[in-house]
């Protein structure tokens, strides 16, 4: 088994000494799933990293013990560290798109690793690298295991990460957010190959998720992490079931789905406090609905649960002695109202939009080879509303997004019309009657100053967040980049006080303008992104898996944002997602991909509890639920 003791994680830092892991302990066996989740910035990637020896320079271990089958990994040489680092010891990373090396094939990358963990070599190696790309879903593998990375959607990177990982055949896998770029069928697919791997070869899993549906249909233990710290520890069924900190309790409610269409999420007030602080009491204190005076000196211990199974531990004051008869009250989340209906104003209308990326040209001046990445989409979007496309990775729901943005001129060829609708144009009765006045602009035919100015009232939150986010300026300067282009109007103090208000609307302290895109986890980088596109005031946002990096309180803090921006400001969204739960609690139509088509849409009750196509009926079974089950 993998034992871990104690285990302390420091980090020197301009504010201090960061203390990211202070004691967690947890076992993971042979066979089992051991699932970590909390909120983004908790410490669950910085334990990964450091059960990997991987810190950032900053960092060390500061204390504790990883026990690997009666061995301590932390005294081990790094000779004999890269041995256990790959092939005893797995790890599947956050972000494929800065793990995988932009300038080797991904088949290279694949093959190195099975040549340096296992006996094969040469054409064997190659094809057991072919074999594992079709075992993880990734078409015609013989072809793609020469492409590079540049060439494959964020689902695709994700699963050629995975590949490789799984193709050195390890003991133990670490898989930090493992399924987050891939759609709901492959996400079911990968998670049953690894269900499969565990019974084959006993390969002990620690899966760091925010998914709280993949945690419900994989984990056997699940430990919940707040601060540094782990808050509760449970058998799963256990805690899905009886979750007693009250932070598990908020983030089991925080969860979107169809049954709480139109009202707000209870999403978690405040954000995780910032570890190079000193605590005095619980952590959790201060956005705790259950807190009590004494919560803010006393320390809780984390401690076993009368009343549950054994193994059910919490870190919570309300299972001691120690009592208050003064509870405090939470903040309540902000209502949100559904936006005016009575007027409908048609926003944007794509006819028949068809983008070709170019394969190889003829040196002679032969018949350049295409590859139709959107094959003749057509869709409307209303102001304040929301269309969600969902499908596969790579049926071109990206693809058809960067194109509305004019982000792909000089890589595609496109064509067809994104007709852009002046603002306070109504139209009555459904989408398909709308009667629409006034000249439309499209989109792909602008230049220059009108350029300019679409732009201003369309942006796109992308897919991966570090990618998008220049990692020479700090966040001040990223969001600020928009607001010089776009709003000049503004001086300098006019911009300071937006942005402020933004990094507060979006979860983030305001120290957070002064720091760099690496200081951040995944999730705080997406909570930046979505700011950057919200400054500039548009009134279209492309959210290009806007959520996926996000954990559960603070998806539900977004997604109460934009419903509520959409209310206030007639803000419409085309939503990329591959998240169901989000798709029923967020969209009013919804639009179907597959292999560059539209197969079905239309009202998004409609296609979701009656789906006419069978690939929609086959999207929706593979959608991992969390089994409402908690009392209370």
């Amino acid at each position: 088994m993998l034992k871990i003791e104690d285990l302390q994680v420091h980090l020197d830092a301009e504010a201090g000494l960061v203390r990211a892991i202070d004691g967690m302990r947890l076992t993971l066996s042979r066979g089992q799933t051991f699932a970590l989740v909390g909120e983004s910035g908790c410490g669950k990637s910085m334990t990964a990293l450091a059960l990997m020896r991987l810190l950032p320079d900053n960092g060390r271990i500061a204390g504790g013990r990883l026990d690997l089958d009666g061995q301590d990994v932390f005294d081990l040489s790094e000779a004999r560290m890269r041995q256990v680092r790959g092939g005893r010891i797995g790890m599947i990373f956050q972000e494929p798109g800065t793990s995988l090396n932009p300038v080797m094939k991904v088949g290279d990358q694949i093959v190195e690793a099975i040549e340096a963990h296992t006996p094969l070599r040469g054409a064997q190696a190659r094809a057991k690298a072919i074999d594992w790309l079709r075992r993880v879903g990734i078409p015609e593998p013989e072809r793609r295991i020469d492409e590079y990375p540049f060439r494959l959607s964020g689902g695709q990177k994700q699963r050629i990460m995975i590949a490789m990982t799984l193709a050195a055949e390890p003991d133990y896998l670490i898989a930090d957010e493992p399924t987050t770029a891939l759609d709901v069928t492959i996400q079911a697919q990968i998670l049953e190959l690894l269900k499969d791997l565990q019974r084959e070869r006993g390969l002990g899993l620690l899966l760091i998720t925010h998914d709280l549906g993949v945690v419900s249909g994989m984990a056997h233990q699940v430990a919940l992490m707040y601060a540094g710290q782990i808050v509760e520890v449970a058998p799963a069924a256990d805690f899905f079931e009886a979750p007693r900190h009250p932070y598990a309790r908020l983030l089991l409610r925080a969860l979107p789905d169809a049954d709480r269409r139109g009202e707000p999420l209870a999403a978690i007030a405040g954000t995780v406090p910032p570890l190079w602080q000193t605590f005095e009491g619980c952590r959790f204190a201060p956005r705790c609905d259950r807190a009590m005076v004494h919560c803010a000196t006393t320390p809780p211990a984390l401690t076993g649960v009368p009343d549950r199974p054994v193994g059910h531990e919490v870190r919570c004051l309300l299972y001691t002695d120690v009592r208050e008869p003064l509870p405090r009250a939470a903040a309540q989340p902000t209502v949100v109202s559904e936006p005016n209906q009575d007027a409908r104003r048609l926003l944007l209308e794509v006819r028949d939009l068809k983008v070709r990326y170019p394969l190889s040209r003829s040196l002679l001046g032969g018949r350049t080879r295409y590859f139709d990445a959107v094959g003749g989409v057509s869709y409307r979007i209303e102001s304040g509303r929301t269309l969600a496309l969902v499908g596969e990775s790579g049926c071109g729901k990206t693809t058809s997004g960067k194109a509305i943005v004019q982000l792909l001129r000089r890589q595609a060829v496109i064509e067809g019309q994104a007709l852009l609708y002046p603002s306070g144009v109504v139209g009555q009765g459904a989408a398909s009657d709308l009667r629409v006045d006034g000249q439309p602009q499209d989109l792909f035919q602008l230049q220059g100053e009108a350029l300019r100015a679409a732009r201003r009232q369309i942006q796109i939150i992308f897919q991966d967040p570090f990618a998008s986010l220049n990692p020479r300026l700090r966040v001040q300067e990223v969001l600020e980049e928009g607001l010089l282009a776009l709003r000049p109007e503004l001086d300098a103090p006019a911009r300071l006080a937006l942005l402020h208000e933004l990094v507060d609307q979006v979860g983030l302290r305001r120290d957070a303008l002064g720091r760099f895109p690496h200081e951040f986890s995944g999730g705080q980088r997406q909570r930046i992104a979505i700011a950057r596109a919200l400054a500039v005031e548009p009134r279209l946002i492309v959210c290009d898996e806007p959520t996926s990096a996000l954990d559960v309180s603070v998806q539900a803090q977004i997604l109460n944002l934009l419903r509520e921006l959409q209310r206030s400001r007639g803000l419409s969204f085309l939503f990329i997602t591959h998240n169901i739960g989000v798709v029923e609690y967020v969209a009013d139509e919804v639009a179907v991909m597959q292999a560059g088509r539209i197969v079905e849409s239309g009202d998004c009750d409609a296609v979701l509890g009656r789906p006419q196509q069978a690939y929609t009926r086959s999207l929706l079974a593979a959608v991992p639920r969390v089994e409402r089950r908690m009392a209370g």
